[in-house]
């Protein structure tokens, strides 16, 4: 699979998916180059002409957090994102993590069914965590075999 390391060349292309994707956290260009110089994991779906797919996350203590992670929406439904979520889970079981967690707009009902048939469970809802628009943020895990 085309899934490789985030790097700094790769901060505009991020840059571009997260415009078109409205509904996931929307970082700046520092925040991801803090993602390529090490501070938190990156990867990135490099399909030899575009980057189509990213997914941000950090170790916390023996869990796996994902950050942020999208795909264009024209590259959807390709194997892109689970192809992204394996490379960060296989990550976390490196380190030992017993979870994978995550919180996701309650409104985001495409995100909700691709966490749930990845195995993730709802356990926890943030009310009105998010702004514009104004949103409930739900927590999710999945355990690491």
């Amino acid at each position: 699979m085309p899934i490789r390391a985030f790097e700094p060349r790769d901060v505009e292309s991020i840059l571009t998916i997260q415009s078109a994707c409205p509904e996931i956290a929307q970082w700046t260009a520092r925040d991801y180059d803090r993602v390529a110089q090490g501070e938190m994991a990156g990867w990135v779906f490099d399909n030899q002409k575009d980057i189509i797919g990213f997914l941000v996350g950090r170790r916390v203590a023996s869990e796996m957090e994902i950050l942020n992670f999208a795909v264009s929406p024209g590259a959807r439904r390709n194997g892109a994102g689970a192809a992204l979520l394996g490379a960060a889970l296989d990550w976390a079981r490196s380190f030992s993590a017993e979870q994978a967690i995550l919180e996701v707009r309650s409104a985001n009902q495409t995100a909700l069914r691709f966490y749930e048939h990845h195995k993730f469970q709802i356990v926890g809802r943030r009310r009105n965590y998010y702004t514009l628009p104004s949103d409930d943020a739900l927590l999710l895990t999945a355990r690491l075999p």
